[in-house]
């Protein structure tokens, strides 16, 4: 029988099957809402956007959301090398909260080991240290468990999960949620560093399952190795986007992690949609993934940034701002596509080569 291409779901992570769980989870959590109507944090969020929403008072709204860095931890534990993971940590929940126009302000970590490591968790929290200096973020402390009957890992005695609790700040007139959306928009990406914190599970099935690479092994056409480009931490876009906020029209926001280009259609209300069609070249790892797995374009595109993590989406006016900012923070960015007049979100990877996300 001839192997089919290398699927998430062939790695342990079903995206049906999750989508189905955020709605089981959605429709429980939101009757909580009502508890605090008209009190003090009262909810004026919703559920499934990158965070949620409480009111402040003054005119305000504090953001609050939840992350961790994923079986990246596994690749830290291969390579002996915790002082990274950390940076993720932070970025994962910064880049989301950015996503409402909120300010991060501070995180508290949750630290979860197999063993108490006084050198592997002090590489973890300097990485977490210097994600918050990046990101502008207070550190309010956090909780380290050791659990040896519950975690285990990739390296005997290494194993451990990282994951942490973030609040930002936003005036309620300036949430971005999408809704200002409208056709014709430019939508631009903002280069990644690389694979990011989110589909892990597929690279390392593939890289290290598939094709047998070692961590340790050159990655191919990159002056990095199969472990080094995995565990390139996720970049964190605060100081640009507040910057963006401050000087450009800004329409929606979008932090492209678990479930990649669909994550767009969180920020397309109504019938709006996007038609991606001038997609940048992703990064070495990408196609040494999509290679070692045989993994199709949809597959890619769907569980993989594809060298954008994140998207800035914008009236055509503004695009020339946005770029430049970005170009002087040291991000790339560039026009990717538009928004449309149709619902769904559509990448077109190579001339007539269309997905549908």
């Amino acid at each position: 029988m001839e192997k089919r291409d290398l699927t998430y779901r062939d790695a342990g992570v079903d995206l049906v099957k999750a989508s189905e769980s955020h709605k089981i989870i959605g429709k429980l959590i939101e009757k909580t809402f009502s508890l605090r109507r008209g009190r003090f944090g009262e909810v004026v969020g919703e559920y499934g956007h990158y965070a949620n929403l409480i009111d402040i008072g003054s005119g305000r709204a504090l953001a609050v959301h939840s992350d961790g860095v994923g079986t990246k931890v596994l690749i830290a534990q291969l390579m002996d090398k915790y002082d990274t993971v950390g940076i993720d940590c932070v970025a994962m929940n910064a880049n989301d909260l950015i996503c409402l126009g909120a300010e991060p302000l501070a995180i508290v970590d949750y630290l979860a080991v197999e063993k108490t490591d006084p050198e592997m968790i002090g590489q973890i929290v300097r990485g977490l240290v210097k994600g918050a200096e990046m990101a502008g973020m207070a550190i309010l402390g956090g909780e380290t468990a050791t659990m040896p009957g519950v975690i285990k890992g990739a390296v005997e005695g290494k194993g451990f999960d990282l994951a942490a609790m973030s609040i930002g700040v936003v005036y309620k007139d300036k949430v971005i949620t999408g809704r200002e959306i409208v056709a014709d928009d430019m939508v631009i990406g903002l280069q990644s560093s690389g694979i990011h914190s989110n589909g892990l599970s597929l690279a390392r099935k593939a890289l290290l399952d598939t094709a047998g690479f070692n961590v340790f092994d050159p990655l191919p056409n990159s002056n990095q190795s199969v472990g080094e480009s995995l565990l390139e931490p996720t970049k964190i876009y605060v100081r640009e986007i507040l910057e963006i906020l401050e000087k450009a029209e800004v329409h929606g926001l979008a932090n492209i992690t678990g479930g990649a280009f669909s994550k767009l259609n969180r920020i397309c209300y109504g019938k709006i949609g996007m038609y991606l069609d001038q997609l940048p070249e992703p990064q070495p790892v990408f196609e040494a993934i999509k290679q070692a797995g045989k993994t199709g374009d949809h597959e890619m595109y769907r569980t993989f940034n594809m060298g954008v993590g994140f998207v800035v989406v914008v009236p055509k006016e503004s695009s020339d701002t946005v770029i430049s900012i970005c170009k002087k923070a040291g991000t790339q960015a560039q026009i990717i596509g538009r928004t449309t007049a149709k619902k769904g979100i559509t990448l077109e990877i190579a001339k007539g080569n269309l997905f549908k996300m």
